[in-house]
């Protein structure tokens, strides 16, 4: 009994998990490597995709190592020269320096691998999906999901080991588990330096090259979508996968990562009421979470008539089960004591709230993005009168959009932080209700394994259909790809919603550390005081700075679309043999346009990011006065505020807009309003074109500048006071 109620054992719970479900990862690679790759033709393709999107991510991977390597020596000169030490902090000005940069290196690495890992299975699965298309639905819905499983289970398992194993590392060399927490901030950072350009990288070149693609394709030369005589169409396919597979993982790597430290600095304030475990909690809960989405993938099968997005569904509903009981098992366990004996079903109730708003994340996107619904339906129907009313129509919905979720954000945050309080007493202050939010963010980020493998599943099976097109196999193959690629397209958009949803609920989680953070180096309680003109000037300049990355991101898209486009025309005018399928069109030139053009694009985007906070924290310390200590703090604090509300809401209006303009697209092409090539079909695909880089580069590259914003904060803030 004395084991089970030491610190070993939860730890043994935690990282004997994430081993468990690295093994389910290499048994699915395995599993899905053993399957039929299809023909001559179908591979020749599929080699074509994985060497584009293996070519893309080592440059990729090489520039974010490069940026990694100066920032961490600019963070470690900042914390062991430049900052004073003083007696709040929890270790010397080298031990923390050393800790601090480490662990920002041990968070962009393990995201890089997961990313990578996860990619690579990817494009080796897309050939094995369509493959077994030409035999079974629910053989090549098991294999895209399978697939999808091995990004989830690496992304969840790498970022509970990294935190874990630096908390045992620190533990081991004698640091006291209290202070250890602040001493790994670095982690969260270096995942959301690395998401921030995987996702901004990605984004960029998918869209660049769909926008390349569709337009000289879709609308001057009238061929369908994925036809292969497009020069641009590999590096579409190949788009699919760094931008929504890799990128995508980055971005709930960085989730994962920075909510577990996140609440484990709250925990830390819950030290009196539940001694270690309260700090411990979040990775215990979340390893559960990990367990329940095994299962929840491992059940998913469907008959050939069915939909399969039922299917998944089904999944869904049991991994959020499976997490809902496991939460509420852990919170026993660890948050239960003589001194608050009730807490744990509080908190257990916080991280159900958690769960639902994960779920109400997921029906509100899809009555915005689904051409069942009103919103989707408006759209095509503004189609009939030309690109600019479609394009007004989108830009309506899209606004509109960002009620309801605000709503749910809202009474989920108000909800759990009340029932926190009532957790601990009125004794504990506003300690038990940031906890409480904090445990909600957990349940809604329990089921983020199975969420990323249906968010992979999606590039798996549209990469799949377009190999089944491109390799002329029969109509009656492609169309179980286009039902399967239907689906993929639902699960993209309602990840992209759950994204926003958890990144909101982290957002407030890692607002209040940040306050937490600027608490244990300061003795001090800072709030948000507007009136204040630093802390006013501060907030402007975060919400600035959300409007001018999203125009950078947009623009290189546009940029980089160019050079597509004008590549594209130029092979249709000197080789007239692509038309009538006697030349073969340049696919590489495709390719190394999009991939030198993405790169160069997300460097200057990427850097304001990550350089406006520390800006504004350092000219503000010019106005740290004997009245005002903590003003740069404050300012930096307002600017976090700001920066995320503003984000949430723009991201919330790209992401939804965009998915409704390209449902509105599909739905036309159906046979509604004339079908395809109709004057609505045109109208339609400009308004697709447009929501393009809203919703796969500014939309999601916002989830992460929402959570940088608050990693780079919580690292760096010992540097503003």
């Amino acid at each position: 009994m004395d084991f089970i109620h030491s610190m070993r054992f939860p730890f043994m719970i935690v990282m004997g998990i994430s081993l468990i479900a690295l093994a389910v990862a290499f048994w699915l690679i395995n599993w899905v490597m053993a399957k039929d790759t299809g023909t001559d033709a179908m591979r020749k393709i599929s080699d074509a995709i994985k060497a584009g999107a293996e070519a893309y991510l080592r440059r990729q991977n090489y520039t974010i190592i490069s940026l990694s390597a100066v920032l961490a020596v600019v963070i470690f000169v900042l914390y062991a020269f430049v900052r004073k030490h003083n007696e709040h902090d929890p270790a010397g000005s080298m031990a923390l320096a050393l800790c601090t940069t480490g662990s920002f290196v041990a968070g962009a690495a393990c995201s890089l691998i997961a990313g990578y890992i996860g990619m690579w299975v990817s494009i080796r699965t897309n050939i094995r999906t369509a493959a077994a298309a030409r035999t079974s639905l629910n053989d090549a819905l098991r294999i895209a999901l399978r697939g999808g499983a091995v990004a989830g289970l690496f992304v969840c398992a790498m970022s509970l080991i990294g935190v874990g194993g630096l908390f045992i590392l620190l533990k081991l060399l004698g640091f006291p588990y209290e202070k250890i927490p602040f001493m790994i901030v670095g982690y969260g950072f270096g995942a959301s330096f690395v998401a921030l350009f995987s996702q901004l990288g990605g984004g960029i070149y998918t869209k660049a090259a769909d926008v390349g693609a569709d337009l000289v394709g879709k609308v001057e030369a009238g061929i369908p979508e994925d036809d292969p005589r497009n020069p641009a169409v590999i590096a579409d396919l190949v788009g699919d996968n760094v931008g929504d597979c890799a990128g995508r993982g980055a971005d709930l790597f960085e989730s994962t990562a920075a909510e577990n430290i996140g609440a484990m600095i709250l925990g830390v304030g819950l030290i009196p009421y539940f001694g270690w475990k309260g700090v411990v909690f979040p990775l215990v809960a979340r390893a559960l979470g990990i367990l329940a989405s095994i299962f929840g993938i491992l059940v998913v099968k469907c008959e050939e008539h069915d939909d399969p997005m039922d299917a998944l569904n089904i999944g869904y509903y049991l991994t959020s089960f499976l997490s809902a009981l496991g939460f509420a098992g852990a919170a026993w366990w660890m948050l239960r004591s003589e001194a608050a004996p009730n807490a744990w079903i509080y908190y257990t109730t916080c991280g159900f709230i958690g769960i639902l708003t994960a779920q109400a994340f997921v029906y509100i996107t899809q009555y915005y993005t689904e051409y069942k619904y009103r919103p989707v339906l408006e759209i095509a129907e503004a189609s009939k009168t030309g690109p600019a009313t479609n394009v007004i129509a989108g830009i309506a919905v899209g606004l509109e959009c960002t009620a309801i979720p605000i709503i749910v954000i809202s009474v989920a945050i108000l909800a759990s932080f009340k029932l926190g309080v009532m957790a601990l007493g009125p004794a504990a202050g506003l300690t038990g209700g940031l906890f409480g939010t904090a445990v909600a963010t957990m349940g809604m980020l329990g089921t983020a394994a199975y969420i990323l493998a249906m968010d992979t599943f999606g590039p798996i099976t549209d990469n799949a259909g377009g190999i089944v097109e491109m390799s002329h196999q029969p109509e009656e193959i492609r169309k179980k790809t286009d039902r399967l690629d239907a689906v993929g397209n639902t699960t993209k958009a309602l990840t992209k919603g759950y994204a926003i949803g958890s990144a909101a609920l982290a957002a407030f989680l890692l607002f209040s550390a940040y306050l937490d953070e600027i608490y244990n180096y300061t003795g001090a309680r800072i709030g948000v005081d507007l009136s204040k003109p630093e802390v006013f000037v501060g907030g402007m300049l975060g919400a600035m700075l959300v409007f001018l990355f999203s125009a950078m991101a947009i623009r290189a898209v546009g940029t980089c679309a160019q050079t597509v486009i004008t590549e594209v025309r130029r092979q249709f005018k000197e080789k007239p043999g692509i038309m009538k399928g006697t030349e073969e069109p340049d696919y590489g030139q495709c390719v190394d346009i999009v991939t030198l053009g993405a790169l160069k694009a997300m460097v200057a985007p990427g850097i304001l990011a990550v350089g406006a906070p520390i800006a504004v924290g350092l000219l503000m310390r010019g106005f740290i006065s004997e009245t005002q200590k903590t003003i740069a703090a404050e300012s930096v604090a307002a600017l976090l505020m700001v920066g995320t509300i503003a984000g949430i809401l723009m991201a919330l209006f790209f992401n939804n807009a965009g998915g409704a303009w390209d449902n509105a697209k599909k739905y036309i092409e159906m046979g509604t309003h004339g079908g395809k090539k109709s004057d609505a079909h045109k109208a339609a695909v400009v308004g697709d074109t447009v929501g393009d880089p809203f919703k796969d580069t500014a939309g999601p590259s916002l989830h992460v500048l929402i959570k940088l914003l608050a990693t780079i904060t919580l690292v760096l803030a010992p540097l503003f006071i």
